[in-house]
């Protein structure tokens, strides 16, 4: 596992503390994946099916993670891509933030 994936991993479990309704995908570019499903978080697997997949670069991943960049904002602005589920991404988002 790369180490900015296993940050996002850990950085992702401690935000969603007491876990997730649903399944979310989120795709770093050329980093890998973060799979979230209910209350766990773990490197994505290509077979991984998701209500919501997420992609964007590891700069704006970091960004809204550490709190600097809305969820919501990244994706009205194209730093952040959604493919999926729109509900299950903003519930997302609102716990992520």
């Amino acid at each position: 596992m790369s180490e900015t994936i296993n940050a996002a991993v850990e950085a992702i479990a401690a935000k969603l503390d007491g876990g997730f309704d649903g399944t979310a995908k989120f795709v770093i570019e050329d980093e890998g994946a973060v799979y979230v499903d209910g209350d766990t978080v773990r490197e994505a697997s290509d077979d991984d099916a998701a209500d919501v997949v997420m992609t964007a670069d590891a700069d704006t991943f970091q960004e809204i993670l550490a709190g600097d960049l809305d969820p919501t904002a990244a994706f009205m602005s194209g730093r952040l891509k959604l493919d999926g589920d729109m509900g299950t991404a903003m519930k997302l988002g609102s716990a992520l933030s």
